[in-house]
């Protein structure tokens, strides 16, 4: 069979429209053949979940754990070094995007996946083996298993990128963020339940053969899809900066996590200094982000497709908005009711945190190109994490000098000051495409 070179092939929606030249991304997903969004959902949410759940486990299930134990918490802390290889992940991903996407060959998504995946696989096992007294070397396992898991996700989002047509983005990313927070209830929930009730190597093994389930449909379905192709782009960071979306999405990734993010750190102090247990909070969180927080991903996703990102990102942010008054208005109401309180938490924290960023990140998927989506995706990724960790400094100081009622006052004034530069680099046509005629192919079909 001839090879086909990567534009011999395009989603139907595409056919009236040239390929973008070179080092313009077109913000449609690239197709070498047929392939149902479907699968492509399924797949890629699977290994999504599977992330988080390390993820989980790293940064909430492992905490818990180690001061149960009686750590000290400045050798707890120093857990949040394993974040450093997502945060720094997209210094590595055009090396990775460019031994996925061969010049001449099939896509290699399934083999870093799988090279990835199995590196992680024993990374964790062998830290279930060390035990959890045995602080550094089982930091030490962690930190080789986020730098696989890292590596991984830009695969992932790489192949989403370029195998999802651009009305199913919102479909895509609903998976992306559905599938972190089940996989943060998983690894963060119940992995503590099995570590109490069976110990710490029954729990990881158990999370280790999770890992294999998880992972299985992406490498069936990258797998039994790849087709030769050739690919005269180069991808590079380079090519992505020079890309007027790539720096709009930065920007917009800036804006956002300020705005949505900068406060929630501050979150669960301020339910403990409301009188909230760690377990009442820990429960809810879970629950919230089990049920709540996937349900809301869902529903984001819907909502991109039938109203455009820029709607459902404007709307994310009233509702944060509302509920930063709601906190900085708790302590001068003495009268508000602590079930209340706890609703407006679990509703912002997972439920509007979710329904905004199945809308930002599928606006991250339009503007990267399909040549090289996972260096594209992973630099407004890592855009998230580096200002993430920035806020969460300044939120500290700010809680800490000026009360939590002039600090979550002040995170409102942030949030709904973005509205009008969200709306301005956001995209507002929905996703939903047209309706179809009588007798054309469901959407989701794609043709030569």
């Amino acid at each position: 069979m001839p090879q086909k070179t990567i534009d011999d092939w395009r989603p139907a929606e595409a056919h009236a429209s040239s390929p973008p030249p070179c080092g313009e991304g077109s913000g449609v997903g690239v197709n070498s053949h047929p392939i149902a969004p479907a699968g492509v959902v399924f797949a890629i949410g699977g290994l999504y979940v599977a992330q988080s759940v390390i993820g989980g486990i790293s940064w909430t299930g492992l905490p818990a754990v180690l001061r149960d134990g009686g750590l000290a918490l400045d050798d707890v802390g120093l857990l949040s070094l394993i974040a450093l290889p997502w945060a720094l992940k997209f210094l590595w991903s055009p090396q990775v995007e460019r031994f996925r996407l061969p010049r001449s060959g099939r896509n290699r998504s399934g083999t870093i996946v799988l090279v990835g995946g199995l590196i992680s696989i024993l990374g964790l096992a062998l830290a279930g083996m060390l035990g959890p007294q045995a602080l550094f070397p089982v930091l030490a396992c962690l930190t080789v298993v986020a730098f696989a898991a890292s590596t991984v996700d830009i695969a992932c989002d790489g192949y989403a990128v370029e195998t999802l047509a651009k009305k199913f983005h919102g479909w895509g990313n609903a998976a992306q963020v559905g599938g972190a927070y089940l996989g943060s209830a998983i690894g963060g929930g119940l992995f503590l339940v099995l570590v109490a009730a069976g110990g710490w190597q029954v729990a990881v093994l158990a999370m280790v053969l999770l890992l294999v389930l998880l992972g299985a449909p992406f490498l069936l379905h990258a797998r039994s899809h790849a087709a030769a192709e050739t690919r005269p782009h180069t991808p590079s960071l380079a090519s992505a900066l020079r890309r007027r979306e790539v720096r709009r999405g930065l920007l917009a990734a800036a804006i956002y996590v300020v705005a949505q993010k900068g406060s929630m750190m501050m979150l669960g102090p301020f339910l403990i200094d409301a009188g909230f247990g760690l377990a009442e909070i820990g429960l809810l969180n879970g629950v919230g982000s089990l049920f709540v927080g996937f349900a809301a991903a869902l529903a984001g996703g819907a909502l991109v497709r039938a109203w455009g990102a820029r709607t459902v990102l404007v709307l994310a942010l009233v509702l944060q908005g509302a509920a930063l008054l709601f906190f900085a208005g708790y302590g001068l109401f003495p009268g508000i009711s602590k079930t209340l309180l706890m609703a407006v938490a679990v509703a912002s924290s997972s439920g509007v945190m979710a329904l905004g960023f199945v809308a930002l990140y599928a606006q991250f998927m339009g503007w990267s190109d399909p040549r090289q989506g996972g260096v594209d995706f992973t630099l407004f990724q890592s855009m998230d994490a580096l200002v993430s960790m920035a806020c969460g400094v300044l939120a500290g100081y700010a809680a800490e000098h000026f009360g939590y009622t002039a600090f979550y006052a002040g995170a409102a004034a942030v949030a709904l000051a973005a509205i009008p530069a969200i709306a301005l680099v956001a995209d507002g046509k929905p996703s939903g495409g047209e309706v179809a005629a009588p007798g054309a192919k469901p959407s989701g079909v794609f043709e030569r």
